[in-house]
């Protein structure tokens, strides 16, 4: 210390030294109250890198989806790029987003089959002059950073002793094969903003905030039931619950069971939604066994409803996703993960009930154990992060690339 230092010099100089540091605290003292009051205001360390990578594959994708109309639609004397982001549901959501679910059906599809979360939001975004094509792209542009500012910050709650773990679930999560619909006006961003968050609630105790952000997630799609299912079993096998807080667990059945009036009202029917995807999808209940050989059919032939087509590369990456599907629940139940293993259990089970399965590979993107399991193995090694990132980026631009130019990519 410099007051100790002069002391064995000059006493009267240390006197003088304390008297000018005693003068010096009220101004470290506010300048400690402004840097407290400035770190505040700024995000976190976990909630920046977290959005250092989200931007990052943000721009990736964006340029993806200028380029690839570009290169691979050569037969067009001028490649629509502007209409790169309107591929197979988005002309769904927003002919919902126009004109609601009581007039027929402008897509050409069954409307039904379609939760009113997004919609209703693009429609909402888009009355600002931006449309609700442009909508939906920002909804899952905004979305998609809270989902993994959410999935950071429960990859770090479950596994705290890891430092600085969060944001590697999140670059994982934002490089999947499928990350495309995180980008596109796809319902995937906009659940996981819900669900992530949610299921970070139940896991610290919080079962009213849990429930609420459930029941926003059961307005998005029909996997909210799943969730609501999940949340169920983690509140019965948690140390954490809280018994006067089961009736909050009731919240996700009213946005479901509200859709299903509705779609009474107008076709006459409460399970119109089961019937517009059976209509428009072929998902009627189908054993297991038959459901997985019509899959593999479709991976092996080209097949698809009746007629031949270039999808086989599509129905082999939905066997893979069910592969991994299965291996994930395995690991959830050695590890008695109850809630998770419900979750995951219950979300496979629906694919595997439907003629063939269809759309699992999105599916995984709302998996939150599978990308922090990634994450764990990554960090423990090393050279897997490495060996991840070498396949999952190529994936990541070809299914990119895929889904702009209207090639069926999940």
């Amino acid at each position: 210390m410099r007051g100790g230092w002069v002391l064995r010099r000059n006493g009267r100089l240390v006197v003088a030294e304390r008297a000018v540091a005693e003068d010096e605290q009220p101004r470290r003292a506010k300048r400690a109250r402004d840097a407290g009051r400035l770190r505040e205001l700024m995000p976190d360390l976990l909630a920046r890198e977290t959005l250092g990578w989200w931007l990052v594959t943000r721009i990736g994708i964006f340029l993806i989806s200028v380029s690839a109309p570009l290169l691979f639609n050569p037969g067009d004397n001028y490649p629509k790029v502007w209409r790169a982001w309107i591929q197979w549901d988005v002309p769904h959501f927003t002919a919902i987003a126009e004109f609601g679910y009581d007039k027929g059906e402008p897509s050409g599809a069954p409307l039904a089959a379609f939760f009113p979360g997004l919609p209703f939001l693009m429609r909402i975004v888009g009355s600002i002059g931006i449309g609700p094509v442009a909508a939906g792209v920002v909804i899952s542009l905004v979305t998609s950073a809270v989902a993994g500012i959410a999935l950071a910050r429960l990859a770090q709650y479950e596994f705290p002793q890891l430092a600085n773990f969060g944001p590697k679930a999140a670059l994982i999560w934002f490089t999947a094969p499928v990350g495309v619909f995180l980008a596109a006006p796809y319902t995937e961003a906009l659940f996981c903003a819900f669900a992530f968050p949610g299921w970070l609630a139940a896991r610290q105790g919080r079962w009213a905030k849990a429930a609420i952000f459930v029941a926003l997630a059961s307005t998005v799609r029909v996997s909210g039931i799943f969730l609501a299912f999940a949340l169920v079993v983690e509140f019965i096998t948690s140390k954490k619950r809280d018994w006067p807080s089961i009736p909050f667990l009731a919240l996700p059945a009213v946005p479901v069971l509200a859709f299903m009036a509705y779609l009474k009202q107008i076709h006459g029917s409460w399970f119109a939604w089961q019937e517009a995807q059976e209509k428009g999808w072929a998902r009627e209940f189908t054993e297991p066994w038959v459901s997985v050989r019509h899959t593999f059919d479709a991976a092996s032939t080209g097949y698809f409803a009746g007629d031949r087509s270039d999808w086989t590369w599509m129905f082999r990456a939905e066997l893979v996703a069910l592969f991994v599907g299965l291996a994930l629940l395995v690991w959830l139940l050695r590890r008695r993960s109850w809630g998770e293993a419900a979750w995951v259990g219950s979300t496979v089970a629906a694919f595997v009930t439907s003629y063939w399965v269809f759309s699992l590979t999105r599916a995984t993107l709302l998996w939150w154990p599978l990308w922090i399991g990634l994450a764990v193995l990554v960090e423990r090694r090393p050279w897997l992060a490495r060996l991840y990132l070498a396949v999952a980026i190529p994936l990541f631009a070809i299914w990119a690339a895929a889904f702009f130019i209207g090639r069926w990519s999940g």
